[in-house]
């Protein structure tokens, strides 16, 4: 067989491969792994059909009403917010927080803008990124050790037009030092646990394609009443 003949044969059996691979890596189904969502709660997406148990589902406060005491104000605040995303649970939210939160302790430690970007509100972004320059601009390094979060509490939740907010205290455990240019430890100790108290307000558009959870505002004060809080 003429060699001409061999070459232009293997390379139409390669281009037919190749489309074939093509339309099968190629080509989004539906099928694929959704972008990690720390609060998400594992419920298989619907495709925008509504489960035929919705109503059942939608008017459902179980969930909530075990943990949290109906008739306070933060029972009323969650209920709201489940009304307007049957998905909602108050539970798989908090545990999802908690891995948020030492996702962003430690994306924030590294100086890692793509993780903060992922979890943060614009504003709170631009807030942690310029912590982020002055240190590099000092040429300062953090050793930073997550050891654990002792406590998770949601102490409010409320909805405002489209948006469902919610508070939550932290109590962890971390190590951090932080050393100048020369390698002085100028902050922290790098042979000590200590604990760590913040507030933390998580916000998202219940009515959203794709309602993931940002951290919209942080402090160290109580932002209001934290009576009804339960630990989870």
């Amino acid at each position: 067989m003429d060699l001409n003949i061999v070459t232009l044969f293997f390379f139409v059996l390669a281009v037919l491969v190749f489309i074939q691979l093509r339309s099968v890596l190629g080509r989004r189904t539906g099928n694929e792994r959704p972008p990690f969502d720390p609060y998400s709660n594992s419920l298989v997406s619907t495709g925008g059909t509504l489960p035929a148990h919705y109503d059942r589902v939608v008017n459902d406060f179980s969930d909530i009403d075990a943990v949290f005491p109906f008739g306070t104000l933060l029972n009323s605040g969650l209920r709201d917010i489940k009304k307007a995303d049957y998905t909602f649970s108050p539970v798989s939210f908090c545990n999802g927080a908690r891995i948020a939160y030492e996702i962003i302790m430690v994306a924030f430690s590294k100086g890692d803008r793509v993780d903060l970007k992922k979890l943060l509100s614009e504003e709170v972004y631009k807030g942690f990124s310029k912590a982020i320059d002055e240190r590099e601009a000092k040429e300062e390094s953090i050793e930073f050790s997550f050891v654990g979060v002792k406590m998770a509490e949601i102490i409010s939740a409320s909805m405002q037009k489209n948006e469902s907010y919610l508070s939550v205290r932290f109590c962890s455990d971390i190590i951090s030092a932080t050393y100048d240019k020369n390698k002085i430890l100028i902050d922290g100790d790098p042979k000590s646990i200590i604990e760590v108290h913040d507030i933390w307000i998580f916000s998202r558009d219940a009515y959203a394609s794709d309602p993931n959870w940002k951290l919209v505002a942080t402090s160290v004060n109580e932002a209001s009443s934290v009576q009804d809080a339960i630990v989870l």
